[in-house]
C-alpha cells in the first residue's frame, strides 16, 4: 500500500535476509512521485524486473493503484535511477481498463520484442503489444483484452464456487510455458466473494431477505447523512453496525480467490 519496493536477498541454504526497501542511486527508497490529485499513483505498486531498454541492466516496470505504469531505469548491480519515467502511448499515459495495474513483461507474440500483459481490478487479462521490433526501444500499443473479464455479480446474488467459469475481479497474472509445449500460458489469480443462504433459507427467501436488509441499510445511511445532530448520528451509526452484523443471520460469505490456468492453443 505504501508504494515502496521490498527486497528479500537470498542466502545460502535457501534462506532470505530481512526485507529491506529498494533504494535509488540517491540513497533514498524508490517510490513513484505523486502530488495533488495524482497521489494514488504511488500506492499499491507491483514491480516487474526486466531488461526493458536492452542495455543488459535490469530495470523495473511498475504498476500502481491508478492502472498506469512507470519505468525505473537500472544502472547495474541492483541500482536504479530515483526518478521513473511514465510509460505512454503517444503522448498519453499507458493505462489498463480498471485499476491495480499488474505488469508482466514477455515476448507474448514471439516476434522478438517485449510485450506487456496485465491483470486488473476489473478482472480479465489485458495486452499491450510492442511494435518496435527486436533491439529497439519498446513502442507499446494501447491495451486490449486478451482474456475477457468475468461476469459481474450484484450484491446479494448467490455465488457458489462450482458455478464459476473463470476469474472474477482483481486478477494477478503469471506467464509461463506450464505444459511444456513451447507456447506461453497464463496463470490468473482472482478475488471472489462466495455467497450462499444459510441452511434455513431457500434461494427465493434469501433474495427477499437480502432486499429487505439492503433497504434498511440504505434508509439508515440516508438518516446518517441528513442530520448534524450528534445524538441522532450516534444512533444511526449504532443501527448501521447492528444491521451489518445481521447479514450473518441469513447469508454465508467467503471472501477468497482461485488460480486459473489458460493454456495457449
Amino acid at each position: 500500500m505504501a508504494g515502496l519496493f521490498q527486497v528479500l536477498k537470498g542466502q545460502a541454504g535457501g534462506n532470505f535476509k530481512t526485507a529491506e526497501a529498494l533504494s535509488g542511486t540517491d540513497g533514498k527508497p524508490l517510490i513513484i512521485p505523486a502530488e495533488g490529485d495524482n497521489w494514488i499513483d504511488n500506492i499499491c505498486t507491483r514491480p516487474f524486473a526486466i531488461d526493458w531498454d536492452g542495455d543488459k541492466d535490469l530495470d523495473l516496470v511498475v504498476g500502481n493503484f491508478t492502472g498506469t505504469f512507470y519505468l525505473f531505469e537500472g544502472e547495474g548491480k541492483g541500482r536504479f535511477l530515483p526518478v521513473p519515467k511514465q510509460l505512454k502511448v503517444g503522448d498519453q499515459p499507458l493505462k489498463i481498463e480498471g485499476h491495480h495495474s499488474d505488469p508482466f513483461v514477455v515476448d507474448w507474440d514471439n516476434d522478438g520484442d517485449l510485450d506487456l500483459l496485465s491483470g486488473s481490478s476489473d478482472g480479465g487479462v489485458q495486452l499491450a503489444e510492442n511494435g518496435a521490433g527486436p533491439g529497439k526501444p519498446p513502442e507499446l500499443s494501447a491495451f486490449r483484452p486478451l482474456i475477457e473479464r468475468g461476469p459481474q455479480t450484484p450484491d446479494g446474488q448467490i455465488v457458489r464456487d462450482e458455478e464459476l467459469k473463470g476469474p472474477m475481479s482483481c486478477t494477478r497474472i503469471w506467464v509461463d510455458d506450464v505444459n511444456g509445449d513451447g507456447k506461453l500460458d497464463i496463470l490468473a489469480g482472482d478475488l471472489v466473494n462466495l455467497v450462499s443462504p444459510t441452511d434455513k433459507l431457500d434461494p427465493k427467501a434469501f433474495q427477499q431477505k437480502f432486499a429487505d436488509w439492503k433497504k434498511s441499510i440504505e434508509d439508515t445511511l440516508k438518516q446518517l447523512n441528513s442530520t448534524t445532530d450528534e445524538k441522532q448520528r450516534l444512533e444511526a451509526n449504532r443501527r448501521f453496525r447492528e444491521l451489518y452484523d445481521e447479514r450473518n443471520q441469513f447469508m454465508k460469505e467467503d471472501r477468497t480467490g482461485f488460480v486459473w490456468l489458460y493454456r495457449q492453443k
